[in-house]
């Protein structure tokens, strides 16, 4: 059908003439409302966002010299959030001159992957990043 023919039905039907698939020969065209469809489409994709499951990201930041007793406390945390079901970002961050010393943070988080072993797993290994070194621990499923 020519172009004009499909303008003259889509004026007639009072619809707009949209084209579908521009690169087929001949090019295909259709005859509908697309203000309707694209206030469809996007409330599709809204319900869409609703039913994604959003993941948490949680951080808990630690140095190299913390006490014992608020190591434990940030840990505590942490594994509530896990039990959540939330991930767990761990941070150690250097001041000064104990970034020279960066096998201090590497040991501070074998320790807390060690102790949180049971309820979750490594998604990012710990490296090093500026002044922090970071870690990312996600539940088990």
């Amino acid at each position: 059908m020519t172009i004009q023919e499909a303008r003259d039905i889509a004026r007639e039907a009072n619809l707009d003439l949209v084209e579908v698939a521009p690169n087929a020969n001949p090019p295909v065209v259709r005859v509908m409302d697309y203000g309707k469809f694209t206030y469809e489409k996007t409330r599709r994709e809204r319900e869409a966002r609703k039913h994604q499951k959003q993941i948490e990201i949680k951080t808990i930041k630690l140095s190299p010299k913390i006490a014992e007793f608020h190591r434990d406390i940030r840990l505590r945390r942490a594994r509530e959030w896990l039990e959540e079901g939330k991930k767990v970002k761990v941070v150690v961050r250097f001041r000064g001159r104990e970034i020279t010393y960066p096998e201090l943070g590497q040991e501070m988080m074998a320790g807390v992957a060690k102790e949180l072993e049971d309820i979750s797993t490594i998604e990012q290994k710990p490296n090093l990043e500026g002044w922090s070194m970071v870690m990312m621990l996600a539940p088990i499923d």
